[in-house]
């Protein structure tokens, strides 16, 4: 027995106490993963390469391994918080070094729209473009659009209804409507429409009863009936979808009069009646939709599982303004530890491997989520109660040595 053996145990059982400690102090640190100390015995080689009662000299620290195993979700309902379930990892980059890799996915925008974690590192992705269509390629930091969306001028209207065969006849004897008298038609609806300045314009539709199966539509838009009107509905004896109109109509809506909020025209409007009913039941509108909208501003962000960021804005409208990029590597337990819960691609890590969330062989993204580290806490401190007894009985080897050595100096 010599002190190296038990030297070398103290060493290697110290080693493994920092990276439980380690362990247990990351136990509450999002993204994070856990380590493992890895241990190698140590033999003194002969001339030769020979001999069969070689006796070890002690141990070494062959490694500490990474262990990247899969943490636990849990939800925060914070938008801009991001989990991985499965294999990936987020891309951030300062600007300046290397693209380094991170797990923990707590982001935030910073005050130049780019989203953003604790070390101010920018998350990456592909852009979008006005139209929101994105740009698949070159990953680059993801930054916000500071403008609104602009306006659309309604194009399309597309109303589904049923009107009630069982209605009186409204239609007075000199054809025509009197909108401030109801006598005169038999329902009415409304839907509002936007011209190419996004200024809103309310249509109301004037349903009037003028015969059995014949239905007259008289459209106003702002008080003004439109030319052209009334629009005839035909419907077959059963009651189904028009006969007349075949298809949809089209429609001009007028500026308005001169001395009151002044709105453009807006023509060629595409009215849809096609999915109108006439049956023994109460009027009532099922679906009202038109396609325009007014200038809206940015109100908000959704990242979606695919990892797209949809911009919302306050007129209802969304759209993409970008989509994450995640990348993968063959061997993660080759990735550099930097701190700040990031890691640098290695040679042993092998080149990462970048796409889309929940494609190939990358995870799926959870917005509102964060991923907790992977540390086993009961697990940590039972390996700390063994690597402290190692500890002391290489301790005890070493006072064994030393009674031993102290017997021998004592001879006379």
């Amino acid at each position: 027995m010599s002190f190296q053996q038990g030297l070398s145990g103290l060493n290697a059982s110290s080693k493994n106490l920092e990276v439980i400690g380690n362990n247990i102090a990351n136990a509450q640190t999002f993204g994070a993963k856990s380590s493992r100390a890895e241990f190698a015995d140590v033999y003194a080689n002969s001339m030769n390469g020979a001999g069969g009662n070689a006796i070890g000299i002690g141990v070494n620290l062959a490694a500490v391994s990474q262990q990247f195993s899969q943490g636990n979700i849990t939800i925060t309902e914070n938008a801009m918080d991001l989990a991985i379930n499965g294999p990936g990892f987020f891309q951030v980059t300062d600007g300046n070094n290397p693209t380094v890799y991170t797990r923990n996915g707590q982001f935030k925008l910073d005050r130049d729209g780019f989203i953003v974690n604790n070390q101010q590192q920018k998350l990456m992705g592909y852009a979008a473009d006005n139209q929101g269509v994105i740009q698949s390629g070159q990953a680059r930091p993801i930054q916000l659009p500071t403008d609104g969306i602009e306006p659309r001028a309604t194009d399309r209207i597309d109303i589904e209804f049923n009107l009630d065969a069982r209605a009186a006849v409204t239609e007075p004897a000199t054809p025509g409507i009197d909108v401030d008298d109801p006598t005169t038609y038999n329902n009415a609806t409304s839907v509002t429409v936007y011209d190419a300045k996004g200024q809103e314009v309310a249509l109301t539709y004037y349903f009037q009863k003028a015969a059995t199966d014949d239905w007259n539509v008289y459209v106003t838009a702002n008080g003004e009936m439109l030319t052209g009107m009334p629009q005839s509905l035909q419907f077959p004896a059963n009651g189904g979808n028009p006969l007349v109109p075949a298809g949809v109509v089209t429609i001009d809506i007028p500026a308005t009069p001169a001395g009151t909020p002044q709105t453009l025209p807006i023509t060629g409007v595409e009215l849809d009646l096609t999915n109108a009913t006439q049956y023994g039941a109460s009027f009532g509108v099922t679906d009202l939709s038109q396609s325009g909208y007014a200038l809206g501003q940015l109100s908000g962000i959704a990242i979606e599982g695919n990892g797209i960021v949809m911009a919302r804005y306050s007129n209802g409208q969304s759209k993409p303004a970008g989509q994450l990029e995640l990348a993968n590597f063959r061997n993660p337990q080759g990735l550099q530890p930097l701190g700040g819960n990031a890691w640098a691609a290695t040679f042993t890590s092998g080149d990462p491997v970048r796409g889309a969330p929940s494609t190939g062989n990358i995870g799926a993204l959870q917005s509102g989520s964060l991923e907790e580290s992977n540390v086993d806490l009961t697990a940590e401190l039972v390996n700390m109660i063994t690597a402290q007894r190692s500890y002391q009985a290489n301790a005890q080897t070493i006072k064994t040595q030393d009674s031993v050595l102290q017997t021998l100096v004592n001879l006379r």
